[in-house]
């Protein structure tokens, strides 16, 4: 499956393939969170080995990444689990126990702590919370914040500018519940939502499924959510209340056969509005069949002066062509990319973090917007080496100009972090950066974990 999936991603070396913005995991159900200056994209997993077949998920996990531009992004590993849940191990029997039903989740920052919002499947919707983005969460209820009686998948929350917190959720209905100041406990009765009722042997006129997205803007209230089934796109909705009545506005994206499946992420980031959701374009470069193995995307929004919402294509290969901010001079990790060809990632028991694996001849990332400035002499590179290998390192696409080679050597025993250097050509100014990695036979020729030029 790597090499064939290698063989479909070399056409990206032009440089401009941007979606999805993850390559080295399947991810979906993509839930940003602006945090500062930072976006923080939390996502659900599906596993490499899911098998075929439409809904046969097979989901363990919740992950996070980061980014400061939308074109890199950074792998911080898994950041919650089912088993952090332990009240779901005999709900989950049905559903393969803790190997299964970590569905969409959503995060949100309130007085400098960060509570996640987790669908386990067959159970209900928990929440865990932090006193950092990135965890360690912790489950506070030891229960279910929402039963299993109310259609309990795919939550939201939105505080309002008065303070009070709402959360959504649900499909084949939408409901809400207004939440104490705690953000882990109800306050008031749950209500499935009027506007988006089902009737009977009809489909109700908003083409609600599931995966609501809830926030506010300029004064108007929005609720985006996956529409129409199956495959989905992304319809909203807008109100003057957090609670509606909400009015059909249409589609931001309409259903692609593509895509059985969708789930919107709305946010505003240095100016910009984006909207974020998933396709299957990694699976379909790799077979023919279907299996439950998304790739979240990204896309750029616009507004109209009344505040409705233009009308997207389906996603972009291109995806965003933003510039890209990395500084070479600071130790940035490898697992911070903009495309990749091959690899995946891993965290290190040991303490080197997140870090690059599984690389093989011919493997490459491409890292957007390196900005040299002034002209850089040496290039620096943390590894732990198994075969041995190099690093090449072009400028702008796989055919560009070579910078330098740094070579890894064999350890000859075991794995151990080293940093290796060597002196490069000149480079000044803003640049995309390949690496691309060479050497023998075998799919761990050596592991990544940072870099850096001087």
């Amino acid at each position: 499956m790597k090499r064939l999936l290698i063989v479909f991603l070399l056409y990206a070396s032009a440089g401009w393939a941007q979606n999805p913005i993850i390559q080295t995991k399947y991810t979906a159900d993509p839930a940003p969170l602006v945090y500062r200056d930072t976006v923080f994209l939390y996502t659900s997993h599906d596993e490499d080995n899911s098998p075929p077949g439409q809904g046969r998920f097979l989901m363990r996990d919740w992950l996070c990444y980061t980014s400061t531009d939308m074109v890199n992004w950074t792998d911080r590993g898994t950041v919650a689990s089912l088993r952090n849940f332990k009240w779901a191990d005999k709900a989950l029997t049905g559903w393969g126990g803790f190997e299964n039903g970590a569905w969409a989740p959503q995060t949100i920052e309130r007085d400098g702590k960060f509570y996640m919002y987790c669908p386990v499947q067959g159970r209900g919707i928990g929440v865990l919370v932090a006193d950092n983005p990135l965890g360690p969460f912790i489950d506070p209820l030891g229960k279910p914040l929402i039963g299993d009686q109310y259609d309990s998948i795919d939550p939201s929350v939105f505080v309002d500018d008065d303070g009070q917190a709402y959360l959504y959720w649900g499909n084949p209905n939408l409901w809400y519940v207004k939440l104490n100041k705690d953000m882990i406990s109800l306050s008031g009765e749950i209500i499935k939502d009027a506007s988006f009722a089902k009737v009977k042997d009809q489909q109700d006129p908003f083409h609600y499924q599931e995966g609501p997205w809830a926030y506010k803007r300029n004064g108007k209230y929005y609720m985006a959510y996956a529409s129409t089934c199956c495959p989905e796109g992304i319809g909203y909705a807008m109100s003057d209340s957090p609670v509606g009545p909400w009015t059909y506005k249409g589609y931001i994206m309409r259903p692609n056969k593509k895509s059985t499946g969708n789930h919107p992420g709305i946010i505003d980031f240095k100016g910009k509005s984006y909207v974020f959701g998933f396709n299957f374009r990694l699976n379909f470069m790799i077979t023919d069949k279907h299996h439950e193995r998304r790739s979240v995307c990204v896309a750029e929004l616009h507004y109209n002066e009344d505040g409705t919402i233009q009308e997207l294509p389906w996603w972009t290969e291109e995806g965003l062509q933003e510039p890209g901010s990395i500084d070479p001079r600071a130790i940035n990790q490898a697992e911070t990319i903009a495309w990749a060809s091959g690899v995946k990632t891993l965290k290190d028991s040991l303490g080197a973090g997140m870090y690059v694996t599984r690389i093989s001849n011919g493997d490459y990332i491409k890292v957007k917007g390196v900005d040299f400035g002034e002209s850089i002499k040496s290039f620096q590179a943390n590894v732990a080496s198994a075969l041995g290998g190099s690093i090449e390192i072009r400028l702008d696409s796989l055919g560009g100009k070579v910078l330098g080679v740094c070579d890894i050597e064999s350890p000859g025993g075991s794995l151990k972090w080293k940093t290796v250097a060597t002196r490069t050509g000149k480079a000044a100014g803003r640049h995309d950066v390949f690496f691309v990695f060479k050497g023998g036979d075998g799919d761990d020729l050596f592991h990544f974990n940072w870099w850096r030029f001087n």
